[in-house]
């Protein structure tokens, strides 16, 4: 399947706003599966040529924040493994799921996931005491929302670093580098099943993997140097966003 050059361009442009504020607060999915939907990518293509581009996002993310001494590699070695299988299964399960019920499936999905980060309660304080980080909690996390991810994606990285601040203590600038761990390995499972089914357009999907690298480069950069208040304030934008949005659509 191939789009016209204009089309693919703005696309190449979404994916560099999506990679940009998904390294920072998550929700890159929320722009990019949209914007593949809009463009006239069957529900399938979309979800699969979604991972194709995002895996560079959240790698050149996670290559930063890992440079910055952000990642705790203790967590990495339980998340990573965790997240990889999950996602498998989440993205196995799209395989399963006919074509024609796909389309409708999304679009719920995509309104329960904004009404959800819309509705979730206020960050945690920014400098909340550490606490002893458990494995099995890490990884319940990693494999849970590395499922959600394989089979659907929007609002995962949002998620994580919630679920990293509250259940493992972690400060949200150590969260979003620690959320971009289970992002990259469910990035790669899925991108992997779906491209050996040859879900993945690729003609689409390496234009904006530049946008996304690029972004996800920039955006990690910003939360290194903006440290917990940047990571708060833009988890914030993005839920207020995504609730504008939500009303959008109600009242459209």
């Amino acid at each position: 399947m191939t789009l016209p050059p204009s089309t693919t361009a703005l696309l190449a442009l979404a994916a560099l706003g999506a990679g940009l504020v998904d390294a920072v607060a998550g929700g890159g999915g929320l722009v990019t599966v949209p914007a593949l939907l809009a463009a006239g990518l069957p529900p399938d293509l979309a979800l699969g040529t979604n991972k194709g581009q995002g895996v560079f996002g959240s790698g050149a993310a996670l290559f930063r924040f890992a440079r910055a001494g952000l990642v705790d590699g203790r967590t990495a070695r339980v998340t990573f493994p965790c997240g990889f299988g999950g996602s498998l299964c989440g993205a196995g399960l799209v395989l399963l799921v006919p074509p024609t019920a796909l389309r409708p499936l999304v679009l719920a999905l995509l309104v329960v996931v904004a009404v959800a980060l819309a509705l979730r309660p206020a960050a945690p304080a920014p400098h909340a005491p550490p606490r002893r980080r458990s494995a099995l909690v890490a990884a319940a996390v990693a494999a849970v929302l590395g499922a959600y991810d394989g089979f659907f994606g929007p609002g995962t990285g949002t998620f994580l670093i919630f679920a990293f601040a509250v259940f493992l203590g972690a400060r949200l600038q150590e969260a979003s580098a620690d959320a971009k761990v289970v992002n990259f390995a469910s990035n790669l499972a899925a991108v992997s099943l779906f491209a050996s089914r040859g879900l993945v357009v690729w003609g689409v999907a390496l234009p904006m993997a530049a946008g996304q690298f690029a972004g996800g480069t920039l955006g990690a950069h910003l939360a290194v140097r903006g440290g917990d208040r940047l990571v708060r304030l833009a988890v914030l934008a993005v839920v207020a966003a995504l609730a504008v949005k939500l009303g959008a659509d109600l009242f459209r």
